[in-house]
């Protein structure tokens, strides 16, 4: 077994010498090993090493009883001790969350303290290999995303360091003759007995019929793990280059455009929801699943040009004819703006464009298509404003005499809803509508050449 373990450490860079090591210890077997093979090690390495227990409060007495248990242990052999109580119930319940991603939330939040404190490199979990076949299997049972199907990963970024697995490698079995060759006697948890946790029926039914198969079978399991990763890897960076011409980030928001996306293979439309999704949440809700990336497809190839989808934790996805917006921003918010536009100046707008206006002494006949507009100071009343759209705004378009609703510009252009409360609009001081950029001009732009000066305005990205 030590062979083994070594072998997947040097494998997968998961140690260095002379680095500070926090072990999750619960008091099971499975910790407890893990915490001796490295009170084993410490002084090979030159590891400092910090225990780190979690009393869930969920098993009254008996918990209190493991920590006091874990605390003897690590004190018989000199290993610093990191021990709390949490209050999990209570937390569940204002959380509504379930049990086991609750106890989750509230473990890793002290793990990640520990870390700063010791300024510790490695966080190790005793993850074995018996836990990787059922996590992957849970996962295709119940539906995950491309990464999740790879299940438990040997290393990842956490807290300036990294969560190490070294166990991954060997079983269960294994994990328990190693206490036995080294007298250690782990605390049971009795709730690990019971089917009333999804994983405890995959552990009593599922993993030991496919054990009489092949006794090996979690080395089987390691290794589609890591091939499905490696390949993950390779359809992500394949996924972020093609992404990054078909959307537009903001902080709490990305606009998809529809067309394009759907133009890519289908693998990388698949990672690229999933960038989306990782991109806005930070941490992925445990309810969030594979079922809410199959809604998303559906929603984009059927026929209605807009539409909502409601995903967990508030966000929001709002398709409206050829974008489709992925938001946190509340519907309510007020995004309504009005700027007074000096002349000469840069006129930055809410939505990563700038206005520029300029003065200039000839006709700018070289200046075409609706970014620029053309004014004659003579014949609009200063100062300009910008400013975004009311109920009942009407424009007299160039080159007609009748009037027609903005509304009515922005449905014919198919400017997405969430768009059109940000799109500026350029008016005089008298309230004449004289530009929507992009989209249309009116009757107030110049047209005389003849004039000692003009006023020209140029619409911009960022």
């Amino acid at each position: 077994m030590i062979a083994e373990v070594y072998e997947f450490i040097k494998k997968h860079e998961l140690l260095t010498p002379n680095s500070t090591v926090i072990v999750g210890v619960s008091g099971g077997p499975d910790s407890l090993a893990l915490l001796h093979f490295f009170w084993s090690i410490r002084q090979e390495w030159n590891i400092t090493l910090i225990a780190a227990h979690v009393d869930h409060m969920f098993r009254g007495k008996q918990s209190e009883e493991d920590m006091n248990f874990v605390k003897h242990f690590c004190a018989a052999r000199g290993i610093i001790c990191e021990a709390v109580q949490m209050d999990v119930p209570a937390f569940q319940r204002e959380s509504k969350l379930g049990v086991q991603e609750a106890a989750r939330q509230c473990r890793y939040r002290f793990f990640g303290e520990l870390m700063k404190k010791y300024k510790a490199h490695y966080l190790a979990l005793g993850h074995h290999g018996d836990d990787q076949v059922e996590t992957i299997l849970m996962r295709l049972v119940r539906g995950s995303t491309s990464k999740g199907y790879a299940g438990i990963p040997a290393k990842r970024p956490f807290y300036g360091g990294y969560i190490i697995r070294p166990f991954l490698a060997i079983s269960r079995a294994d994990i328990d003759a190693y206490c036995r060759q080294h007298q250690i006697t782990p605390r049971h948890d009795a709730s690990n007995d019971k089917d009333d946790y999804t994983r405890n029926r995959f552990r009593h039914h599922v993993i030991p019929f496919l054990k009489k198969e092949n006794p090996r079978l979690h080395e089987r399991f390691q290794s589609y793990s890591e091939m499905v990763m490696e390949d993950e890897l390779f359809l992500e960076e394949l996924a972020k280059d093609a992404m990054n011409k078909v959307m537009e980030k903001q902080h709490d928001t990305v606009a998809l455009k529809i067309e394009p996306f759907q133009a890519m293979p289908k693998p990388l439309q698949r990672r690229g929801i999933q960038l989306i999704l990782n991109y806005l949440y930070k941490d992925i809700p445990s309810s969030l699943s594979s079922v809410h990336i199959h809604n998303i497809f559906t929603f984009l190839n059927r026929d209605h040009p807009s539409g909502r989808l409601d995903f967990p934790h508030g966000l929001k996805v709002i398709r409206s004819y050829d974008r489709c917006l992925f938001t946190f921003r509340e519907e309510k918010e007020d995004i309504s703006y009005a700027f007074e536009l000096d002349i000469p100046a840069v006129l930055p707008l809410p939505n990563n464009h700038v206005i520029i206006s300029e003065f200039w002494e000839h006709y700018p006949k070289e200046q075409k298509g609706n970014d620029v507009f053309i004014i004659d100071p003579e014949a609009v009343r200063l100062p300009l404003r910008v400013r975004t759209r009311r109920a009942g705004d009407r424009m007299t378009l160039k080159g007609t005499k009748g009037t027609k609703k903005i509304k009515e510009i922005f449905i014919e252009a198919k400017i997405p809803l969430y768009e059109r409360d940000r799109w500026p609009i350029v008016e005089d001081a008298q309230g004449n509508i004289l530009w929507v950029p992009k989209l249309k001009k009116s009757n107030f732009e110049a047209t005389n050449v003849t004039k000692a000066s003009y006023i020209v305005l140029h619409y911009k990205e960022q």
